[in-house]
């Protein structure tokens, strides 16, 4: 089974490269961070000026050109998809059903400031009490639930202003 990653170039452009293509690839190492890459019978002079592995980017010089790189496993799509990402939910206006279930309590008011990670409602899903945090600091702009409404994954919630 080959792993795919998906590559994001200057914010602009995507690609898809499988773990196969990387092992075919014909680069020798020069030095710890320089690599010379012949790639359909051209030469590339590669240098990595950057990388952060942990987040996954890097910025790479290519023949002089700079190139601000982005690299994503089935993972971290899968954990953004979720809303898991990193500094993802700083940005978040709107709380929606994570899951169907019934609202069993809604602590907080239409207008009300509330702080990150703040309850905002908990909702009852496979015999479960799920509490729902406030994702940022912000004003409860309007509540579309009621305490007792059945709910379906993706319903609307809550909304920040």
């Amino acid at each position: 089974m080959s792993q795919t990653f998906k590559t994001n170039v200057n914010n602009t452009f995507d690609f898809e490269i499988n773990q196969e293509a990387v092992t075919k690839l014909d680069a020798i190492q020069i030095s710890d961070s320089e690599f010379h890459v012949i790639h359909h019978h051209k030469s590339y002079k590669v240098d990595i000026q950057e990388s952060n592995f942990n987040n996954k980017t890097y910025q790479v010089k290519v023949n002089n050109n700079r190139y601000n790189i982005n690299i994503f496993n089935d993972l971290d799509i899968l954990i953004k998809e979720m809303g898991f990402a990193i500094g993802s939910t700083k940005h978040v206006n709107s709380i929606k059903a994570p899951m169907p279930g019934l609202i069993l309590e809604i602590q907080v008011k239409e207008n009300q400031e509330v702080k990150e990670n703040d309850t905002l409602l908990i909702l009852e899903a496979m015999k479960m009490e799920n509490i729902i945090t406030s994702p940022r600091d912000g004003i409860i702009k309007s509540i579309t639930a009621s305490q007792g409404d059945a709910v379906e994954k993706n319903q609307l919630l809550i909304e920040f202003e």
